[in-house]
């Protein structure tokens, strides 16, 4: 162990200033869903039913839109480690268009899906509540992009503690918001599920002025930005970013969209089963979006090493990302096995919930490796361009193996909501094998041309 930690030493702590900043903003989009849960789960749980609907659906979308405007932080890193800083301002300004444009139509997208909630077999109340929360989830995939512009170009640059500080105010704004509106304090209405929707459509509208603001304003940014200042939108430059986006979304929307489909799957088994669905799933989503905040770290050295050329140094620091993030997993794993029980009451007093929901944190807890692993494969791979055979991979994992097994476990077989969840947890072992052996023929091969 020692000559382990010896060899990758520099790595850890390179890794650990770049990522840490980045796991607590990305945690920052997780908490906004899990702070919304736990401030409607005490009003009951079709409420919280409802908000666990919206989410589940919304979350296919956010990830997409994540994912487009991750397309921007691999050219930034690797034109960074060129040292070619008038490209990186060129780049911003057209990912902005970019990710201004996705904004546009994801929202319009989640506006229709909204219009339809009724119709796909949830139970009446639950679909009553969560279609008008979808729709202020909606309008605030606008200023959402806006902010991820701006983070991934500071991100790309190594830069990350102020999108770290932006979104830790921007989640207590949105706690204080949220609990005013829905409990109807200080002379507010008493708005329910309405009011955690307006709450997180006025955090991302202050998170992406704040973040837009900081980027064009601080000194540091001024090298890079005459590029962005003076225009000149090239459809190459457009193509080359959403060439790494799309796929990017394309990797995190099979995901999400598998385990958004499995909360309709469960919606249809009953409300106390995707109240609980809700729950562990909120959990296994902040330990899946700390993990990738080391992935995106990941990334940026992956990038800014292929820059340099530095091709033996790029493989070190993936495998000492691929270490973190394996030890991280780790400890969460052992805190669901350890408290599958109580973690469920901060969310609902329900004991038929709580006892669902205790069972779905332990499955959680065995598919901890296996998510940290697969997210952080992906991340090494965009860094280096390589986003089309994970895209494959991904797919295959999750939408031919991952759901179909859900599917058969949880209703032909007759295992219920438990079914549903070992059917995704063998998606995402599948997924983080391939992908590590996807990692070391790439890295490898690039060494050998070193």
């Amino acid at each position: 162990m020692k000559q382990i930690y010896q060899k990758y030493r520099e790595h850890y702590r390179d890794n650990f200033y770049l990522a840490y900043p980045i796991v607590i903003s990305q945690l920052g989009h997780t908490l906004v869903g899990l702070s919304d849960s736990l401030i409607i789960g005490h009003t009951g749980k079709v409420p919280l039913a409802a908000v666990s609907l919206g989410n589940s659906m919304f979350t296919t979308f956010l990830v997409c839109g994540i994912g487009i405007s991750y397309g921007l932080t691999p050219l930034i890193a690797q034109a960074n480690g060129r040292g070619d800083k008038q490209s990186c301002g060129h780049l911003l300004g057209n990912s902005l268009l970019v990710n201004i444009v996705t904004g546009i139509l994801l929202c319009g997208i989640i506006l229709g899906c909204a219009h339809f909630i009724g119709y796909m077999g949830q139970e009446a109340g639950v679909a009553a509540q969560a279609k008008p929360f979808l729709i202020f989830l909606a309008i605030s995939m606008l200023p959402l992009m806006v902010f991820m512009t701006f983070k991934q170009f500071a991100e790309g640059l190594g830069f990350t503690k102020q999108a770290m500080n932006i979104s830790i105010i921007g989640n207590l704004l949105n706690i204080a918001i949220g609990v005013t509106l829905v409990f109807g304090l200080f002379g507010a209405p008493k708005m329910g599920v309405l009011g955690v929707g307006i709450a997180t459509l006025t955090d991302r509208i202050i998170m992406g002025i704040t973040m837009a603001w900081y980027v064009l304003r601080a000194k540091h940014f001024k090298p890079y930005l005459d590029t962005f200042r003076s225009g000149g939108y090239k459809w190459p430059t457009i193509k080359k970013i959403t060439g790494i986006g799309a796929p990017v979304a394309l990797q995190g929307v099979f995901e999400v969209s598998a385990f958004g489909g499995a909360a309709i799957l469960v919606g249809w088994i009953g409300a106390a089963e995707l109240a609980a669905h809700q729950i562990a799933i909120s959990l296994a989503s902040m330990t899946y979006m700390m993990a990738s905040g080391i992935s995106s770290a990941a990334g940026i050295r992956s990038g800014n090493n292929l820059g340099k050329k530095n091709f033996f140094g790029l493989r070190l620091s993936a495998i000492a990302s691929y270490h973190m993030v394996i030890v991280m997993m780790s400890i969460t794993a052992i805190l669901f096995l350890a408290f599958c029980n109580v973690l469920p009451r901060f969310y609902i007093s329900d004991p038929g919930v709580i006892a669902i929901a205790a069972q779905l944190i332990v499955i959680a807890a065995f598919f901890q490796l296996f998510d940290g692993t697969q997210v952080v494969g992906l991340g090494v791979l965009r860094g280096l361009g390589d986003v089309r055979l994970p895209t494959i991979i991904t797919f295959l994992a999750y939408w031919v193996l991952g759901l179909p097994i859900a599917w058969l476990l949880g209703f032909t077989l007759k295992f219920g909501v438990q079914g549903v969840w070992w059917g995704l947890s063998l998606g995402l072992m599948v997924a983080s094998v391939l992908l590590f052996f996807r990692f070391h023929y790439k890295t490898k091969k690039l060494e050998a041309t070193a």
